[in-house]
């Protein structure tokens, strides 16, 4: 049935630095499929991925390998028969388990089966011998004709076996061609691709150094802007001065033209001034008269004050006096009264 996958997954492809040992190389500059095959006829595990045409993984299970998770999403097996360390990244820590977990389950296999390869060899190897020291004369001599068809039985099983062994043997060494042939087209693509990562180093260098000429470029060309906008606004400000003072010359124009006209008058306004003040003297003059007739007014204003204050107490007495004499002539006229009565 040959080859027969038996989980597969999506992760992104590393490898080791080939040179450093140390840093990791991407494989696949995407995620790709990640597959475990089985192998009936050689009770095999593989580790196999592919991206389009290109052979990335081809890692065949053995139980001295280790699979290792150095992050939540990233874990990592070496390979001595490929000479080097794959990587996988995971898109998530659920399927960094699942991978891990089916590696070690794989692992597991391929010991048993390891195991049980020993036991035939071994046992192959113990009819072997049986065989040899049956076929002897002397044993043959002894024992009986059940003997001899039971070893004749024996016989035939070990040849079918050898035979069995022998096609084998060209099932392997075909395959041993098949995955030398693997091993070179792997080594070229991997030299390849290290020819690709230089060139790709170098291009990233270029760019890299581009980017930085083009960064401080656009920093200068910023700058620039800057010290363009500083200058328009003030330019602006500038603009907005220019316009307050052509608007005060101006007032300024206006103002000194309305002076002029005011100049043509001034002959006129001092003839003006002349008879202003002249009539102002004689209103001073007038007002002076009028002054001293208001302090001879207000002196003979006090003395009228004064005779009338002292035209009041005399008033005051004289009605004071005027009171007592009627009363006297009421006090008479209730004495004529009595008087009439009497009589």
């Amino acid at each position: 049935m040959g080859e027969q996958p038996i989980f597969t997954t999506r992760a992104h492809v590393f490898q080791i630095d080939p040179n450093t040992k140390k840093n990791w190389m991407p494989a696949s500059k995407q995620a790709v499929t990640v597959s475990y095959f089985y192998d009936s006829t050689r009770n095999s595990y593989r580790i196999i991925s592919v991206d389009g045409a290109k052979v990335i993984i081809n890692s065949t299970i053995t139980p001295n390998m280790t699979f290792t998770k150095t992050s939540q999403k990233f874990g990592q097996w070496a390979d001595s028969r490929a000479n080097t360390v794959f990587g996988l990244g995971f898109s998530s820590e659920q399927q960094l388990t699942k991978f891990a977990e089916k590696f070690q389950e794989v692992k597991e296999a391929a010991k048993l089966a390891r195991d049980k390869s020993q036991e035939k060899i071994e046992t192959s190897s113990n009819h072997s011998q049986a065989s040899s020291v049956n076929g002897t004369d002397d044993e043959k001599a002894s024992h009986g004709p059940a003997e001899s068809a039971h070893l004749k039985s024996e016989n035939e099983k070990l040849k079918l076996a050898l035979t069995q062994s022998a096609s084998n043997v060209k099932k392997w060494e075909i395959e041993l061609q098949t995955l030398r042939e693997s091993n070179a087209r792997l080594t070229a693509a991997l030299q390849e691709s290290a020819a690709s990562v230089d060139q790709w180093k170098k291009q990233f260098s270029i760019c890299r150094d581009e980017n930085d000429r083009l960064r401080n470029k656009i920093e200068e060309l910023e700058e620039q802007c800057n010290e363009i906008n500083k200058e328009k606004e003030r330019n602006a400000q500038l603009s907005r001065r220019l316009e307050a003072l052509e608007s005060e010359i101006q007032e300024k124009e206006r103002e000194l033209k309305d002076l002029r006209k005011q100049g043509e008058i001034i002959p006129q306004l001092m003839s003006e001034c002349d008879f202003v003040t002249e009539k102002l003297e004689a209103s001073e003059r007038e007002n002076q008269n009028l002054e001293d007739k208001v302090r001879s007014l207000r002196t003979d204003i006090e003395e009228s004050k004064h005779r009338q204050r002292h035209l009041k107490m005399e008033l005051k007495n004289f009605l004071e006096v005027l009171d007592g004499k009627i009363d006297d002539l009421h006090d008479f006229r209730r004495g004529l009264s009595k008087l009439g009565t009497e009589n």
